[in-house]
């Protein structure tokens, strides 16, 4: 995460300084994405039936053979922008098949009632390396260019490919947390129907690839609407870090280094976030907390858009960021108590597959309408359609202040069946 928060600003201002063009960072973010939602297709399918820590090590040493050859390239050929469309695409291949396999490994390191700890601090040292990254990528900008910082995060991903070789996991028991929570959410009779039905009907690999994940999902009554919210949100929070990159920079002409402090600023608030979410959760259930995460995201969009302030644009984006990890932590938990170990890997890559679609869309059309009509103007339709998901979000199971919660206890003869005795974070 620390070499990844680097890219999340060099790469952006690579492509700046070489076009002067917000429509062309916009583009590689809908490479990327558009990439992660390909592999997304088929990534779960290899992690369930690969070595999970082995397939991790080697999408870190690829990566750093990746970044690492930017500069040299650079210094024999001058800037290539065309590069750094293949290169974004490939990272973003490796990038979706390690984390799809860090999310579903996460339950053969910890008791399932303590997912939810686990996540967050999972989230809170991801959040470290994001307060340090932007800063060290905002003076290496300055000082020796953009490329060159990407040629550091290539170097901390050789150091994390060192450090997995000493993880182990070990296999969930049969029977424990998440097989106990499908059986009494109906899920396991989902599984046991689509698994059934591919293979009788010989449907093939895409099949299995992306279809059992996705009819999984569709048949839980808290993961089909939380799905649907995070496609809607997905579309605006995709492009929101290129309109601040272009706030700073463009609008109010802030230096690089400015601008890692501005993104450094934003990393207190996923710190802030991964600290307090096992015991928000715990206090206010799974509703409530991702609910008021989309509240805090509605807010940030908007307000980092508008506001000329450089302390108040850094101030709310880290409310948009403690949103956004508060979310991520409560969904991703949600999704490991209530899937089976042998499913967690597709169920997760069709999750990730569904709701990122609209990523690149949004990053495409926020850029694009940022170039016409300027940023204020954009962060504000962008707040408001949140605005509207949350209300959404209000019509649904999700509604709740103990949603979370509730789904963890027997369903009451009027309601529909959620997730097992698991779920209680």
């Amino acid at each position: 995460m620390l070499g990844g928060s680097v890219s999340l600003l060099a790469l952006p201002l690579l492509v700046l300084h070489a076009t002067g063009s917000i429509v062309q960072m916009g583009l590689v973010t809908v490479v990327s994405g558009a990439t992660a939602i390909g592999t997304g297709v088929f990534a779960g399918y290899v992690v369930d039936r690969v070595d999970r820590r082995r397939l991790m090590i080697v999408c870190d040493l690829a990566r750093a053979v990746l970044l690492g050859s930017v500069p040299l390239v650079w210094w024999l050929a001058g800037p290539q922008v065309w590069l750094l469309y293949v290169l974004t695409a490939l990272a973003a291949v490796l990038k979706t098949l390690f984390d799809v396999a860090y999310v579903t490994a996460i339950p053969q390191l910890v008791r399932t009632q303590d997912l939810t700890a686990a996540n967050g601090r999972l989230m809170g040292t991801f959040a470290l390396g994001s307060l340090l990254g932007p800063v060290v990528a905002g003076f290496l900008t300055a000082g020796v260019g953009a490329d060159w910082a990407l040629a550091l995060d290539g170097a901390t991903f050789l150091v994390s490919a060192a450090s997995l070789g000493w993880v182990r996991f070990t296999a969930r028991p049969a029977g424990d947390g998440a097989d106990k929570a499908v059986d009494e959410a109906g899920g396991g009779a989902v599984d046991v129907d689509v698994d059934g039905v591919a293979a009788k009907a010989g449907a093939g690999v895409l099949r299995e690839m992306f279809v059992v994940g996705f009819r999984f999902l569709w048949g839980h009554p808290l993961l089909r609407p939380l799905t649907i919210q995070l496609t809607l949100l997905t579309f605006v929070t995709m492009g929101a870090t290129d309109l601040l990159i272009y706030r700073v920079q463009h609008d109010l002409g802030r230096d690089a280094a400015t601008l890692g402090y501005v993104i450094a600023v934003s990393g207190a608030g996923s710190v802030a976030a991964a600290l307090s979410a096992g015991r928000l959760r715990r206090v206010l259930g799974f509703g409530t907390c991702w609910l008021a995460s989309i509240a805090m995201i509605a807010v940030g969009v908007t307000v980092t858009g508008v506001s000329r302030s450089v302390p108040v644009i850094a101030a709310l984006a880290a409310v948009f960021m403690f949103g956004i990890t508060l979310g991520g932590i409560c969904t991703m938990t949600l999704r490991q108590e209530v899937t089976p170990d042998h499913l967690l890997g597709r169920v997760t890559s069709a999750f990730w597959t569904v709701h990122n679609a609209s990523g690149p869309v949004g990053a495409a059309v926020l850029t694009l309408l940022a170039a016409r009509h300027g940023v204020p103007a954009v962060s504000l339709a962008g707040g408001a359609l949140c605005l509207l998901i949350l209300g959404g979000g209000l019509l649904t199971p999700l509604r709740g202040s103990r949603a979370g919660v509730a789904a963890a206890e027997p369903a009451a003869p009027d309601q529909e069946p959620a997730a097992g005795p698991s779920a209680r974070a």
